[in-house]
């Protein structure tokens, strides 16, 4: 979208100002916060065009109201992720958005950092947070689900990062991931069949590779009849199933009380009698308490976490345990993550912007009793192709599955 005009901007920010500071608002709209804007414009801006009353009304409630110049990409269903890089005039205040895997920069831009502090604080003040100089770094949700992430200076050295990551209320359907090409469809058949045979799978990738993606794909073949307990730091799964319980980790309050942790959420899921406990991603101590499940009755638990490859998936496992401080000896937690994990999924970003799964490795162990994956599919350049035979454990389990 076009950025408005310098004079209709600068003025629609000094009406934002008045209409803020809490002057009386005309008789009848007092509780309709678009009637007040409309009110103010109509006086104070009477001479000027009506379709340009219109675009400055637009913009002083997005100002006032919303998330200022970024509404219009809140509202674009094609955007996937924002981010704000600062503000002004220069390449660095500019605007960034995502769409279809691929970086684009935007028209959109904040006047200055005023102006993005106070979107800023319309994000946090709801869920009674703040950014300052004692805690300039904050996450956040919107209320459509949206996961928000920001940092300001002293850290920011250009000015406030914001950076939004848009929440799909639909999530992709395995057809849809076959579709876009995330896997194939004998892949999407044999992950099917592993959840519906109750393995423990854990999805890995980087940052924006698209795991919670897949994880939201792969509980979908879950039972319908099975009570599955998500647990979230910001809650995006979608699950259809009928017996859902969503939990989310809570941060510590301005005062530094009440931080419930992932970890926490973890230990109690198993009170909640569930069939299934899927962890969106496991990212510290909880790694110990998720494999504990995992290993002692909880079959067909589904997690994910950030790695290169599978077998760095199950080393980082084993080092996020060990972060457990219990004083269990690495040999010891090795052995836990080989009962525990049966199959890791590996996703990766390709270099058009899609997401894919690259490597699907079986878990067994080494000489020693530790973890070891071994490759059953990849993916090499556009070729897929299944590297070995199932170990005869997992294809008793998948039953007449056959890659």
């Amino acid at each position: 979208m076009d950025p408005a005009p310098a004079p209709l901007d600068a003025l629609a920010g000094r009406l934002r100002e008045r209409l803020l500071t809490g002057a009386e608002p005309p008789d009848g709209a007092a509780h309709d916060p678009a009637e007040r804007v409309r009110a103010l414009v109509d006086r104070e801006a009477a001479l000027l065009p009506e379709h340009q009353r219109a675009e400055l009304v637009r913009l002083v409630a997005e100002r006032s109201f919303g998330l200022g110049p970024l509404e219009p990409l809140l509202a674009d269903p094609a955007v996937d992720e924002i981010m704000v890089n600062g503000c002004g005039t220069g390449e660095r205040g500019q605007v960034w958005v995502e769409r279809a895997g691929r970086l684009e920069a935007t028209g959109v831009r904040f006047t200055d950092d005023t102006e993005l502090r106070h979107a800023i604080e319309r994000i946090l003040a709801p869920l009674g947070r703040r950014v300052d100089e004692s805690t300039p770094m904050a996450d956040a949700r919107l209320p459509d689900g949206s996961r928000v992430n920001c940092v300001i200076p002293p850290l920011a050295l250009d000015g406030p990062v914001l950076t939004i990551r848009r929440f799909r209320r639909r999530a992709f359907t395995p057809e849809g991931l076959v579709a876009r090409g995330t896997w194939t469809a004998p892949l999407a058949a044999f992950l099917a069949a592993a959840v519906r045979a109750r393995l423990n799978v854990l999805v890995s990738g980087g940052t924006g590779s698209g795991k919670t993606t897949t994880l939201g794909a792969l509980s979908s073949f879950a039972g319908t009849g099975e009570r599955i307990v998500t647990i979230e730091d910001t809650a995006e799964l979608v699950l259809q199933q009928p017996h859902v319980v969503r939990l989310e980790a809570r941060p510590p309050s301005v005062e530094g009380r009440g931080e419930v942790t992932i970890r926490a959420l973890v230990r109690n899921a198993l009170r909640m009698r569930p069939d299934r406990i899927v962890v969106g991603e496991v990212r510290g101590p909880e790694a110990l308490d998720m494999l504990a499940a995992m290993a002692s009755g909880h079959d067909g638990s589904l997690c994910t976490v950030h790695a290169g490859s599978p077998a760095e998936a199950l080393r980082r496992l084993e080092t996020l345990a060990l972060m457990a401080g219990v004083g269990l000896p690495h040999a010891a937690v090795r052995e836990h993550v080989a009962q525990a994990i049966d199959l890791v999924v590996h996703q990766a970003r390709t270099a058009d912007g899609g997401r894919r799964v690259v490597a699907v490795a079986e878990v067994t162990r080494d000489a020693g009793g530790g973890a070891r994956a071994r490759e059953l599919y990849a993916v090499r350049g556009d070729r897929a192709r299944w590297r070995a035979a199932l170990s005869p454990e997992l294809a008793e389990r998948l039953g007449e599955w056959t890659p």
